[in-house]
């Protein structure tokens, strides 16, 4: 416990902007006292410092064993304070707590009329802006004070308050319940990614119906409409309904837009948003609106009018390079697609304390999937290791199985089947044990089980009987989920007719464009 703190001051100090140190040494400058004291030499010293070392720290600085913890805990406290005084840090809803501050503070001097006209601007503020939760604590606090200074010249203040309160409370419990609802589908998403049969399909109905609150479109805000989308999206991810997907995630999207202020006030929710519109149209394989609504997300978050933070960087650098991926999935531009890989590493280890260890497994089963399809068999083996010896990784059960199939079919196309046996037992039995077992991975298992007893003469026909077993799996509402990771027709196809994989899937891309302009 005491090394996670450890560890959580430093990585503070090292996230901080030349400009957000100069401002903390100011601030702490402010008092003369502190030029010398010991929390400041040990920020200096962890400045300086690339890798954290306790040794160190105490052999070169003036601070004892016994004196670290609370000289690291005061430390991390005033580096917040100067933090929360920086005006780059400084949003309405900081603005709004100062206020609420403010009024707690002339409140308890008895200067209530003060305390009440700054209340109300705050709450007007809070609900322009959609902080309802603020509005609806600015409420209690006012009538708590109306409760102790009552004026005649306020008629019906007690009924206007109590009035506003039961709305505002309203629609926090519907915002609540549909935030709790999208936080827990999003959750089982993570953990079993789509439904995978029709019995778990109708419990996700159940269990989605039976949470969502009921409501009236009309009287529900920009706050509510977006957990509303944003729990119908995840609903739609997991029952595998893509052109629903694309439906309310454009509603999202479209809401931001609506109301062009909570852009920088909800960056996150933005980008967010942008990203699952882009994954929607990417399942749907719409690569034209797909390409717009990329350099639309890429066009905002260069604007210089959009608000980022740290946090808001990373996600910004998440999203555009993991859908520049997906690009060349959608035409088999896998060859051009290899020449993301080397600067998205780079932005990995930038951003390696921001970027989760689930996101980074998934961009290297992304470049595991350009190598593969650019025919690099090794190069793809490579990645996918990373992903498979990984044994303390908690990500999606769906992309650790299809990182094991890939394997397999990884090892057979380079030529490395002098322990194919090994690699089919092993995973046959993670399928089974992640009871993740499909029909298209069972036929894919026993095709290549089965390869070492087909003469070579027959090896074109048992491609061909593969290739139309699968087919008719190609659109069944849950075993098309195998085919959004590994694209195992095209590659069989590539395999019947001796052409590069690549090559396969830009012809039906052309065909489909041509057909539809037609």
């Amino acid at each position: 416990m005491i090394k996670d703190q450890k560890d959580n001051l430093f990585l503070l100090v090292k996230s901080l902007t030349k400009s957000e140190k100069r401002q903390f040494k100011l601030y702490v400058g402010r008092l003369g006292v502190n030029n010398d004291s010991k929390f400041l030499n040990l920020f200096n010293i962890l400045d300086k410092l690339s890798v954290y070392d306790e040794d160190f720290i105490l052999k070169n600085g003036d601070v004892k064993k016994q004196q670290l913890a609370n000289v690291k805990a005061h430390l991390y406290k005033q580096i917040l304070i100067s933090l929360k005084l920086n005006p780059s840090h400084q949003n309405i809803r900081s603005q709004i707590r100062e206020q609420l501050d403010f009024a707690s503070i002339l409140y308890h001097k008895g200067l209530y009329k003060q305390s009440l006209k700054i209340l109300d601007k705050s709450k007007e503020l809070a609900i322009q802006n959609e902080e309802k939760n603020l509005a609806f604590e600015i409420v209690e606090f006012e009538k708590l004070i109306e409760s102790q200074y009552i004026t005649r010249s306020i008629g019906g203040r007690a009924d206007e308050l109590t009035v506003q309160a039961k709305e505002l409370s309203a629609l926090n419990v519907v915002a609540s319940k549909l935030s709790n609802l999208s936080l827990q589908l999003y959750g089982l998403y993570l953990k079993t990614g789509s439904v995978r049969n029709k019995q778990e399909g109708e419990l996700v109905a159940t269990y989605f119906y039976k949470r969502l609150p009921k409501y009236d479109i009309k009287d529900l805000g920009f706050r509510e409409k977006l957990w509303l989308y944003n729990a119908y999206l995840w609903y739609s991810f997991l029952t595998q309904d893509f052109k629903n997907c694309y439906k309310y995630a454009s509603k999202w999207v479209d809401l931001f837009y609506e109301n062009p202020t909570m852009i920088n006030l909800n960056p996150v929710f933005f980008l967010k948003g942008k990203n699952y519109l882009l994954e929607a149209l990417f399942f749907i394989r719409s690569r034209n609106k797909f390409e717009d609504a990329l350099l639309r997300l890429e066009k905002t978050v260069n604007d210089k009018t959009f608000l980022k933070d740290e946090n808001v960087e990373a996600l910004a650098f998440l999203y555009l390079n993991i859908h520049k991926v997906n690009l060349h999935f959608i035409d088999g531009s896998f060859e051009d697609g290899l020449e993301l890989i080397p600067k998205i590493e780079l932005g990995l280890k930038k951003y390696s304390n921001r970027i989760d260890e689930h996101h980074a497994m998934i961009f290297y089963y992304k470049f595991a999937s350009l190598y593969f399809g650019a025919g690099d068999n090794k190069k793809c083996i490579a990645y996918l290791d990373k992903i498979i010896s990984n044994k303390s990784l908690s990500m999606r059960e769906d992309l650790l199985c299809f990182s094991r199939v890939l394997n397999l079919v990884a090892h057979y196309e380079a030529g490395l089947d002098y322990h194919i046996d090994a690699l089919l037992k092993s995973t046959y039995k993670f399928l089974i044990k992640m009871n993740d077992l499909h029909e298209v991975q069972k036929e894919m298992i026993k095709f290549i089980k089965g390869l070492q007893d087909v003469y070579p003469q027959d090896i074109k026909k048992a491609f061909i009987k593969l290739r139309d077993t699968l087919k008719t799996y190609e659109d069944h509402p849950f075993e098309k989920r195998a085919f959004l990771y590994l694209d195992i027709i095209s590659w069989l196809e590539s395999k019947i007719e001796n052409r590069p994989v690549g090559q396969i899937i830009k012809d039906k891309y052309l065909a489909k464009n041509s057909g539809a302009k037609r």
